[in-house]
């Protein structure tokens, strides 16, 4: 039995030692937020923060985050409310497909709680390994820059 902390609720689920985090999520959780992309951590679709730091979800065991907390795509919200990074996603009209995007925000909601004003360089390097195969990156980097104004009061 693996016990796991995912958006502040504790599961208890019965899996392998090695099954990945993110097949629990998917199948025993029923959190469909985080996507499988390419299952070797390259593409960035199946990105959680792990104690609040982004981490790739396909290739790491959930035996190795019990005690840990897990935060997915469904709980970076409060409730129905949406945090800044997703509002300056939909404000600015990101996604086009949307597959990869939890993921991508998932990274940039994480790159905004430790560094607030982040240059484009400072964008480009956290995002780095994130496959969009839209290719809306330079809409990505401006919803990111668009989200650190809104945490600051700057824009509504």
């Amino acid at each position: 039995m693996t016990t796991l902390s995912v958006n502040g609720k504790t599961h208890s689920v019965e899996v392998e030692t090695d099954t990945p985090l993110l097949w629990v999520l998917r199948d025993h959780l029923n959190m469909t937020g985080t996507k499988y992309g390419c299952g070797i951590a390259q593409c960035g679709a199946c990105t959680v923060h792990i104690d609040g730091s982004p981490q790739r979800s396909c290739v790491l065991p959930a035996s190795t985050v019990e005690g840990k907390e897990i935060t997915t795509i469904e709980g970076i919200g409060h409730g129905d409310t949406i945090n800044h990074v997703q509002k300056a996603w939909l404000v600015l009209d990101v996604a086009q497909c949307g597959y990869c995007q939890s993921g991508q925000i998932m990274t940039a909601t994480a790159l905004l709680g430790s560094n607030p004003t982040p240059s484009d360089q400072e964008i480009d390097s956290a995002m780095a390994g994130h496959i969009c195969r839209c290719g809306t990156y330079q809409r990505i980097r401006e919803a990111i820059h668009h989200a650190a104004n809104l945490i600051a009061g700057k824009q509504t």
